[in-house]
């Protein structure tokens, strides 16, 4: 980033001394005020969220071997009320649990009993799902408030610089004109470099979300499958069928 704010100048054809073309990046954000530096705030919310979602979003987390096996000794027993209990240890809380025990104990609580396990599984992974993208919703606000408050900026830039040329004269009009301009560009470019790494991290993140949420789904419908096995029974007799359940 530093080498493209280093490259601006060279880039728009600026014939201002050499000297003006090699500011820091510390000098940029000064230039862009207190925008600027909420900018920056926002970028370092979005690195801290980027990662939370990567440590938080993994195969392994949302669907730990322990757990699977765990589920699968109590289901192949048809014994819905130890899963649940199982889904419920706070060790044992994950995505897979959560929907487990979420379809399970809705089921226990219908007259259709295990009938609607694959549509209590749908509900039940929708909403650990949406649990699971909030942190990527956190990313979207960012980038949309990015360019906000770089336009912001701009404004303000805009609005100093023509009070400037009415109101100064001299070396002091084209000194003040001067970093009136700077804050209006400085700020417009921060925005965008705020903005456009977060478009592009909440798609592919949204994507990694729906792709693990189906590698789930897989092991969510293997597991219901033990429940429609022969020696497979529910607290409220033999369980029917099942069609394969998603996530």
């Amino acid at each position: 980033m530093i080498r493209l704010f280093e490259t601006l100048p060279v880039v728009i054809g600026d014939t201002a001394p050499a000297t003006a073309a090699h500011r820091s990046l510390l000098e940029y954000l000064q230039a862009g005020g207190l925008i600027g530096y909420l900018l920056l705030l926002l970028s370092v919310v979005a690195v801290a969220l980027v990662i939370a979602h990567l440590l938080k979003v993994r195969i392994s987390v949302m669907a730990p071997v322990h757990v699977i096996a765990g589920l699968e000794e109590r289901l192949e027993k048809g014994d819905t009320a130890a899963a649940i209990d199982f889904c419920r240890l706070p060790a044992n809380r994950c995505f897979l649990a959560n929907t487990i025990a979420g379809a399970l104990v809705r089921c226990g609580r219908s007259s259709f009993g295990l009938l609607e396990l694959r549509t209590a599984l749908e509900e039940s992974g929708s909403k650990e799902v949406e649990r699971l993208v909030r942190t990527t919703d956190g990313i979207a606000i960012i980038a949309a408030i990015g360019p906000m408050l770089g336009l912001l900026g701009t404004t303000i830039g805009m609005i100093g610089a023509f009070a400037t040329i009415g109101q100064l004269e001299g070396a002091a009009r084209s000194n003040e004109l001067s970093n009136f301009m700077s804050l209006a560009l400085v700020t417009t470019a921060e925005g965008l470099l705020v903005a456009i790494p977060c478009t592009v991290l909440y798609t592919i993140l949204r994507r990694r979300v729906e792709k693990l949420a189906i590698d789930v789904g897989d092991i969510v419908e293997s597991l219901a499958s033990l429940l429609s096995a022969p020696a497979g029974r529910s607290s409220r007799g033999p369980a029917p069928a099942l069609e394969p359940a998603s996530v």
